[in-house]
């Protein structure tokens, strides 16, 4: 299945990066990676995104294990059958088993990208899989979801019919 090793690429990704900045910076240490536009910045989050529940990561981790969990029996059942759903579920699991591995083994999440031209909290690889997947997923659902629903039943109920 290219899902699961997709989500093994994924995580890979998040956990190579995450490596690479608290190997080579000390923690509020940053260099420049894009120089005036995006630099690196190691820092610690006990929260979610935008530091939601800063310090709680007991709850982050048990609703990220949760809705991983959810994800996964989708993609299992394949529930959404298009293409474009299992892939976009796929980078939301892949970026949301990224930050849970962080908070379970770490007790926070290592964030990194810093944006220098604007006020913009701290992210990582995880989230940009999670919030890209989430936005493909929502454009999904709201594009294409019902069409191809309704798509699949006309040509049920025309089959039913045709003897």
């Amino acid at each position: 299945m290219p899902y699961i090793l997709a989500i093994v690429l994924c995580v890979a990704a998040d956990q190579a990066v995450k490596y690479y900045v608290v190997s080579h910076l000390a923690l509020y240490e940053t260099a420049p990676l894009l120089p005036g536009v995006v630099e690196l910045f190691h820092i610690q989050n006990t929260g979610g995104g935008f530091s939601i529940l800063a310090g709680h990561t007991w709850i982050l981790t048990l609703l990220t294990a949760a809705l991983m969990a959810v994800i996964a029996a989708l993609l299992v059942k394949r529930t959404f059958s298009h293409p474009l759903a299992m892939w976009t579920l796929t980078t939301i699991l892949g970026g949301g088993l990224g930050n849970l591995i962080d908070r379970v083994r770490l007790g926070y999440v290592v964030d990194m990208f810093n944006f220098q031209f604007m006020r913009y909290p701290v992210f990582n690889v995880a989230d940009i899989l999670v919030v890209c997947g989430t936005i493909g997923f929502a454009a999904y659902y709201i594009f294409l979801h019902d069409k191809l629903t309704e798509k699949k039943k006309n040509e049920t109920d025309s089959s039913d019919g045709v003897q």
